[in-house]
């Protein structure tokens, strides 16, 4: 068995071609998808600013093999989030990922005396 790990991925884009029933149905929302929406999932987190509605980010927790790496991960979110903004029916272009290996990240702690 090969070994997982977990990342966490930032698929960000922009809202492109949207009919205005998900314009309305975006705004009508917004207040569900700002700041305080943003938390890492296997689902994913949709989170945008309603003016100008211009671009979001979802936010994904994905595991894999480690031997895949990132790139993969990337893949894997962005898959994910087209698939779930085509159920939404919102349109969008240009997905790019930003990954985050938590199993190899370095997490400098402060010594005791610096708290």
């Amino acid at each position: 068995m090969s070994e997982q790990h977990t990342y966490r991925v930032i698929v960000r884009g922009t809202w492109e071609g949207l009919t205005e029933h998900a314009r309305a149905r975006l705004l009508a929302e917004a207040a569900e998808h700002g700041m305080a929406s943003m938390r890492f999932s296997e689902e994913g987190s949709l989170s945008y600013e309603p003016v100008p509605l211009k671009h979001f980010s979802m936010r994904y927790v994905v595991v894999s093999d480690a031997a895949d790496g990132e790139e993969m991960a990337g893949a894997i979110a962005e898959d994910r989030a087209e698939t779930a903004l085509r159920e939404f029916g919102y349109g969008f272009a240009g997905l790019k990922s930003t990954v985050t290996d938590l199993d190899t990240m370095k997490i400098n702690r402060k010594p005791a005396s610096r708290r």
